[in-house]
């Protein structure tokens, strides 16, 4: 079974994704840090870290980038049931 660790952030808007992303690609703030920032999810408290996780234990959208998109790279926004999300996969096994 396919497994990743990724990180995110989660916003309301994305229009909010959107300003965030690009502040993250201009290295004007950090992923870790606009997540603790901005994130509405628990897992901003630590910089969005998810964790290791199987294909499937997330919503569809997120399994869908997680587990096709490049590694390392800001993905984004992605709509979900919980608002608009930017991921990182930083590993996938």
């Amino acid at each position: 079974m396919a497994q990743a660790t990724a990180r995110h952030i989660l916003v309301n808007t994305e229009k909010l994704a959107k300003k965030i992303k690009k502040e993250i690609l201009n290295k004007e703030i950090s992923f870790e840090k606009a997540a603790k920032k901005f994130s509405k999810c628990p897992s901003g408290k630590k910089g969005g870290e998810l964790g290791m996780f199987k294909k499937g234990d997330m919503v569809k959208e997120f399994d869908e980038v997680v587990f096709t998109k490049e590694l390392n790279k800001v993905h984004g926004p992605i709509k979900t049931e919980f608002g608009f999300h930017l991921i990182e996969i930083t590993g996938r096994i």
